[in-house]
Formats: C-alpha cells, structure tokens, sequence
C-alpha cells in the first residue's frame, strides 16, 4: 500500500509528480506530499487527505525544478496527519519517501535516539531517512549510494524507497525489497513509480525493479546494481504497453462503473485465442511448456491461495477442480496459510491467485510453496508484477487495468482463467470430456449474457434505492454459489459501509437465522439448475417465514423463486457451472448503487487500498 513516484530529466517535475500521484491514489489516499530540488534546495510540501488537497496546496506557490519525488499514504505506523505524511526529511537534509514497512523500526529509533536523533513523526519511514542520514554523513568517505546500501544491510522489512539528497544535486535513488517498483525511461528523463499508470505519457520502456537492487540517475544515465554486494545488474527492459485511454474514467462517474461495465469485453479478451467452444481445446501459452504440463497430468492435490475476492475467486475454482478433475481442492485465504502448518508435497499445485500480482501475503505463501517442491503457478492480471516472476508459470488475465479500489472485472477474468485451467487438465488427464465440451461452450456464451444484465442497470439501482438506509445484509448462496454469495457482501461492505455476510443458505439455520427479524435485509443467489437449487429454496422459506425484506438473484422465468422476494433480479438461464461469471454482475451493480446513492466515494473507499502490500 501507498504509491510513490519520482521523476528526474529536462522537465519540470511538479507536473508530473502530480499526475502521478492522482494514478496512484487507489493505493491510499490518507495523505499527498511532494520534494522538488532546485539548485541544491529541497523545498517539500505535504498535507493530510487526498491529492487534490496537495495539487491545491501547490497551486499557491511555485516550486521550479526538474528532480522530485512524491508519495500518497495509506496509514500503517501513524495516524493520517500532515506531520505523518510523506516525504520525511532527516536531521541533515536527505528527503524520503518510502512504501513499505520497516519491522524493526523501533529498534532503529531506539539507537537513533540514543545517538541524539529527535523524531517529529510516528512513521517508520523517518526512522529509515535517519538511519540513512546516519550512515551517509558519520561517514564522509562513502558515496551516497554506498550509504544507503550500507545501511538497510541492517533494514528488516519490506521497502520501496525514493531518495534525494541535499549534498549531491541532479541524483536520484530509488531500492525495492518485497514492494513494487517500476522504472520508466522516457527521452530526456526518467521515472519510478510504484506501478506503471505515472508513466503513461512519459516514458516509452519500462522495467521491474528487482527485489534488493538499486538505482542511481544522474548526469542522464541510469546505473542498477545490487544491494548485496553493488554489482552491476541488466534489467529486461520492455515497450510501456499501457495508454491513456485505459486509465481514463471514459466518460463514467466512476471506474467502478466503467469496470463493471467492461466485463463483456474483459471476459472475452480474457479467452480470446485460447478456446474452441466447438472442441473444447484450450491452449494456454504460460502453460504449455512439457515439462509443467506432465506434472498438471501426475499431481495430487491442488491448493489455491488468495485474497478478499481473489479468495473468492479460487474457491469457485476448486469446486470446479473438484468436480471435473475428481482430486482434492481447496481455496485458503492467504493472509493465514503460511500459519496454518500447511502440508506441501511435491505432487501438489498451488495456484496464487492476485489482480496486482504484488500482495504481500499471496507472495508469502507462494515462498512456503516453492520451498516444499510444490508447482507453484501465478493468475494475475498486471504483467511483469512480482507473482508472475516469482511463480514456476502462470497465466495472465488480460482484463485491463482495473483502477476502482473494489475489485470487480478481475474476479470474472479470474473465474474465466481458471475455468479453461479446468477444461485443460481435464484433457491432460483425459477426464470428463464430454462434460468439458460442455463447459467450453457455456464459457464462451457468458460475455452476452453478461451484456444481457449490464442492460439492466436502472432496473438495479431502483432495487438499490429500497435499501439505502439498511444496517445489515445477509447474502444467501449454496454450492458453487456461495462464493458469489460471499463476493456480493464483500462488494456491499467495502463501497457502503454496511455490514454484510456472505455464508450458505444451510448454515443460517444452525445460528444466524436468530437475527432474522422485519429489519434484517437479505440477499439469495439462486439460478436454477444447480444441485441445490430447490434446498436453497427451502431455505429461504425458513428465513421467509421468520420476516426481513428479501432480494432473490434468479433465473428469468422462475416464479416460485420469484414468489418468496419482495425485489427480484433476474438473470439469463445459463449453465450452473459458468453461473457465477453471471450472478455476480447484479451484486456488483447493486453495490454500487447503493454506495453512490448513500454518497459514497466507491473508487477510494475509506480505509481500503487496492494493493495490498504489507502483512
């Protein structure tokens, strides 16, 4: 979490740093700063809340220059403030700005402290310019890049850092350990910035920083080398693939909306050129090396891992494992399975599931995994992210940039990858052909029955007008839809504020059926055709019965699903297995109307950041 982005060349560098932080905003949003040096002098200027409150600030003075760096905050150590904003200047004029968390940052302030450093934050981030500061002028004989190297040799934690320093005019440093980093390279000048979207505009190539490595520019030239020991390192530079057009709103109030209502062309891009719905053939090029293909045919069991709606996402999978693949699966949250004394053996898969590519703790359990032998294999939608370095293989989306903190086209894109992960171990194995063609076929019709939905958007926000001023929400769900029962309530929650719980129509009756009373609002996912179906229904009778005012998500047609609502939403009739891709659509357009209705900010939600980068 937080976004950092600087800049270094021939022009002038406010301009940028601004644009930059306004395309990092999704990652915190508590506070804004900026540091521009101009002959010799750094001049920082900072504030609590959004971007626009900075550019605000700003607008009020000039500040000339043509090297910075910028930071947006999402509070970990400190409250949101303006003392705790970024950037963080240290007793002798170095300028930090830093994503990350620095675990042992009390026992580097401790020893700071005894040596006469003052503090004028709670950050762990001004501990770290210090510690810095400490090493670069106790030593006069070390250059600052070996000071900086030196001194997070004793740094234990996850950092992003950007660097500019008083003493050495027209250089910039910026090191990555275990948080995203991005660097650009424009004509006349560069950036680095926490993912790509700054750079679009700027810079024509990029690379990912490596973990523990460093960057020094000055004098128009870039030099990378390693934190360990300062050798020289190459980095694989590529084309920005990115543009404007795709980070815009494109005429919508909101990204959420614009992605929500992207997700026809999202899904299909996300299959284009790797199925035959006729054959049910699927070619997946990060799969098709041999030697991963010959261990997807032997493997044994197969544990998906992810976050929030990525958990969600994986546990749709691993019904869909179980079901054709007939072998153990199972989705685990992530934040808990490095705790979990998890049992890894060689003949397993572990699929990590992330639309950053970047969480912190999917990339941890993707460590342990890759420590035991198992195959560890990535699905995640931002190239070149750090999952997708890390893992044996994998598969992207190709859904698109998804700005909107709420995530919503890549749970469809992820749903859709592993579907057709699905069908292509069924034909590795050579299981459940006929029952896979089928699947196949189904896949490929959900992008038109999902513009059949986004069609129905007022019809929606009219349900969503009932329910404004609701306090709870249960949602409702058996079998595979369970877990869209479980997406939707997460969507309520994050962009609303009311509290929701996904959990299955069953469970209710063993304990929170007792909240059900005339104020309680509840939320059923049913289509028709699922094995469940008709023990949902009687479920639903049960709460029915008992009060509360009722949603049901149901097949277009279905009357007796229709007759225990007082609002119904209605989907195309579709196979149960691709469903999900499909019910979900409803939940996410009454999310979102809810919120916006209730006025709130669905991109930047409170509290929430998109990547999630700390443990």
């Amino acid at each position: 979490m937080c976004g950092i982005t600087s800049y270094i060349g021939k022009e002038e560098a406010l301009p940028h740093l601004l644009n930059g932080l306004e395309r990092l905003e999704y990652r915190g949003y508590d506070s804004a700063g900026v540091a521009v040096q101009h002959s010799g002098e750094i001049e920082v200027l900072k504030t609590a809340g959004k971007v626009a409150a900075l550019r605000a600030l700003s607008g009020q003075k000039k500040i000339p220059g043509t090297l910075g760096i910028a930071h947006t905050r999402w509070a970990t150590h400190g409250a949101p403030a303006d003392i705790n904003a970024h950037p963080h200047t240290s007793k002798n004029g170095l300028v930090l700005v830093h994503n990350g968390v620095i675990e042992n940052h009390r026992t580097l302030r401790k020893q700071l402290e005894d040596e006469g450093y003052e503090f004028a934050s709670e950050t762990d981030t001004e501990v770290l310019v210090q510690w810095i500061d400490k090493f670069y002028f106790d030593n006069t004989s070390l250059t600052l890049e070996e000071a900086v190297r030196e001194a997070l040799r004793f740094v234990e934690g996850a950092y992003a850092l950007s660097l500019i320093s008083p003493e050495d005019k027209d250089v910039l440093l910026v090191a990555a350990n275990s948080s995203p980093l991005v660097i650009g390279i424009a004509s006349d000048g560069f950036m680095a910035a926490s993912d790509a979207s700054p750079l679009v505009g700027v810079c024509t190539e990029t690379f990912p920083l490596e973990d523990k490595s460093m960057v020094v520019f000055r004098d128009g030239t870039y030099k990378v080398t390693s934190l360990h020991d300062g050798q020289a390192l190459s980095p694989d530079i590529e084309t920005l693939q990115l543009n404007l057009d795709e980070i815009s709103k494109k005429g919508y109030p909101h990204f959420m909306l614009k992605e929500i209502m992207e997700q026809p062309i999202s899904i299909l891009e996300t299959m284009r050129g790797r199925i035959d719905p006729d054959t049910g053939e699927v070619v997946l090029g990060g799969l098709s090396d041999h030697t991963i293909q010959d261990r997807l045919k032997q493997i044994d069991r197969i544990t998906l891992v992810g976050c929030g709606t990525s958990f969600y996402a994986g546990q749709v999978a691993a019904f869909l494992f179980r079901k054709y693949l007939g072998i153990d699966a199972k989705c685990v949250d992530a934040a808990e399975y490095c705790y979990s004394h998890p049992i890894i053996t060689k003949g397993d898969v572990v699929f990590a599931i992330s639309q950053s590519g970047e969480t912190k703790d999917t990339l941890a359990a993707v460590e342990i995994a890759k420590e035991k032998g198992a195959l560890v294999l990535g699905v995640v939608n931002v190239v070149g992210s750090r999952i997708s370095r890390e893992t044996d293989a994998g598969v992207y989306l190709h859904a698109g940039p998804e700005i909107g903190v709420a995530s919503t086209k890549a749970f469809t894109s992820q749903i859709t990858v592993l579907t057709m992960i699905t069908i292509l171990m069924a034909n590795l194995r050579g299981v459940a052909s006929g029952e896979t063609r089928e699947l196949a076929k189904a896949l490929y019709a959900v992008p038109d029955a999902v513009s059949t939905i986004l069609e129905m958007t007022e019809e929606v926000k009219r349900v969503a007008q009932e329910f404004t001023q609701a306090h709870n929400f249960l949602y409702l769900g058996r079998g595979i839809d369970l877990f869209v029962a479980q997406e939707g309530a997460l969507k309520l929650t994050e962009v609303s504020y009311i509290h929701a719980e996904g959990m299955s129509a069953s469970s209710m009756k063993h304990g929170p059926i007792a909240l059900v009373d005339k104020d309680l609002s509840i939320l059923f996912v049913a289509p028709k055709g699922t094995a469940q179906y008709s023990k949902l229904i009687t479920n639903v009778h049960e709460a029915g019965s008992r009060g509360g005012k009722f949603i049901g998500v149901i097949t277009e047609g279905d009357e007796e699903a229709k007759s225990l609502t007082d609002f119904a939403i209605t989907i195309p009739e579709i196979h149960p297995d691709v469903a999900p891709l499909v019910s979900v659509i409803p939940l996410q357009l009454f999310a979102y109307h809810v919120a916006t209705l209730r006025g709130n900010d669905v991109d930047q939600p409170r509290n929430l950041a998109k990547a999630v980068t700390v443990e």
